[in-house]
């Protein structure tokens, strides 16, 4: 929007706006913010920043956590949830240090704009865009409890199979597995999802389509415009922040939980690639397997390699591994094939030009957070390009075939993802000099990062289900 103190001040005289907001991200991908009056924003604020605590972030430890958020500018636009006019900005994350601050590695911006410029420096590509589709459910009504005695949770729409028999029903409710670009009346949230875009489309965020998805009771998707890599982490946070604001204001509720209905569809977060180097595209070649380049097909054995460690980034939740099962158009198997939905990485039978030549990655679910996941995207993508990674010399594919329907010895020989948030995390563990490449991913990062989700993946499996006390009560 604007680049300089003087402009921001004119666009809020100009705009009425009193109070300007910081949006900062922790470490596991939720926004929080602080805000300033509007005349308070000065020259000071971009240089130094302002203030704050870093161990509530889960970035420091408390005898050394004071840190500074620097705003962005050019991030800054118009919130349209607040009462009082205000002006929203994310930014970066700053230690104190002598005689200037500097960039703090481990701050999730300051990951991907490292991988930016690592990927640069290899001389590889100079720009890696990406395209997110969001997959979300939303619900009328959501509540949950976790006590000693008590373990419950209700999500309820009024557009669901199961209130078919409620007296005051209309009988439009959508069947399972029923609502793949459902029509009116049975989209009930239409209107809504048109409100989402028009408010993504005034805070930058380009919208190609919206639709009603695959699972009945409230599954939606957007699919946004691609844009290069931190551009994009940014307007990951837009979007959800938007989504959820949006349908809280229309009295509903939305969530990005992977899976968050049993046996229905879950919701991912696929990812398309693209690369680019002195404007011209990497991935096409008229003759290689569905029109890719040897590039292409090099960064997704990267990808390929590197599918289980990475999945303790872009699948860092418990619930992400209650989608990555079969019969629900989730990945389960390490392959690549074109057009399949089954395979991990599918290439787009329809993106015939060499600008739109590319691929989607799509075990990736919007738990995660979009900083970490597109640059550990990335340097998968680059290390299998460094190494020359074959995804067919090494057994990945192509699979042109329903990898759902594997048979006993095909289910032997066919890598699988791993099955759990534990199993991610071995893998990660074992396999992540890929992302410290280059001063990416700090290794303080990584054993921090794998901390905390090993104690919340044991958390997790302490908590007795009701699902439990069906099986096993009477036993």
């Amino acid at each position: 929007m604007a680049k300089t103190v003087q402009e921001i001040l004119a666009f809020c005289q100009e705009n009425g706006v009193r109070m300007i907001d910081f949006k900062t991200v922790d470490l596991q991908g939720r926004w929080h913010h602080i805000t300033i009056p509007a005349e308070r924003f000065c020259e000071d604020t971009l240089r130094h920043g302002i203030g704050f605590d870093g161990s509530n972030f889960g970035y420091a430890s408390v005898e050394k956590s004071d840190m500074v958020f620097v705003p962005d500018p050019d991030s800054a636009c118009l919130d349209p949830f607040t009462a009082v006019p205000t002006l929203s900005m994310t930014g970066d994350v700053q230690v104190i240090d002598l005689p200037e601050n500097r960039r703090f590695d481990q701050y999730a911006r300051s990951v991907t704009q490292r991988a930016e410029e690592y990927m640069r420096e290899s001389g590889i590509a100079d720009k890696m865009v990406v395209g997110p589709e969001f997959e979300f459910y939303v619900f009328d009504r959501a509540s949950f409890e976790t006590a000693p005695n008590h373990a419950s949770f209700q999500v309820d729409t009024a557009q669901a199979e199961w209130n078919t028999g409620d007296p005051a029903g209309k009988g439009y409710q959508m069947g399972r597995h029923d609502g793949y670009h459902a029509a009116l009346p049975q989209d009930i949230t239409f209107d809504l999802r048109n409100e989402i875009c028009l408010r993504m489309a005034d805070w930058g965020v380009a919208v190609k389509y919206h639709h009603h998805e695959v699972g009945g009771p409230g599954q939606l998707e957007v699919e946004v415009e691609p844009e290069s890599l931190t551009e994009m982490a940014d307007k990951t946070m837009v979007a959800k922040y938007l989504i959820k604001n949006c349908a809280a204001r229309a009295g509903k509720t939305a969530t990005f939980m992977p899976k968050p209905i049993y046996g229905e569809a879950g919701s991912g977060m696929h990812v398309h690639i693209w690369l680019w180097k002195d404007g011209e595209p990497l991935f096409y070649d008229p003759n290689g397997y569905s029109s890719l380049s040897d590039t292409a097909l090099y960064f997704i054995g990267g990808l390929l390699k590197h599918a289980a460690s990475l999945c303790a980034i872009t699948n860092p939740s418990t619930n992400s591994f209650k989608r990555l099962v079969p019969g629900f158009e989730a990945p389960v198997t390490i392959g690549y094939a074109t057009a399949n939905r089954s395979s991990i990485i599918r290439i787009p039978a329809y993106a015939k030009t060499p600008a739109q030549k590319r691929f989607e990655l799509r075990n990736p679910d919007a738990t995660c957070n979009p900083y970490y996941a597109y640059a550990a995207i990335l340097m998968a993508g680059l290390d299998g390009i460094q190494n020359r990674i074959d995804p067919h010399a090494s057994g990945w594919g192509p699979y042109d075939f329903n990898l759902f329907q594997l048979s006993e010895e095909d289910k032997k020989r066919i890598q699988a993802l791993p099955k759990s948030l534990g199993e991610a995390l071995d893998a990660l563990e074992q396999d992540h000099a890929y992302l410290t490449a280059g001063g990416v991913f700090p290794e303080q990062l990584i054993q921090n990062w794998i901390k905390l989700k090993r104690a919340e993946d044991e958390e997790m499996a302490r908590i007795p289900s009701p699902a439990e006390f069906k099986r096993y009560y009477t036993l």
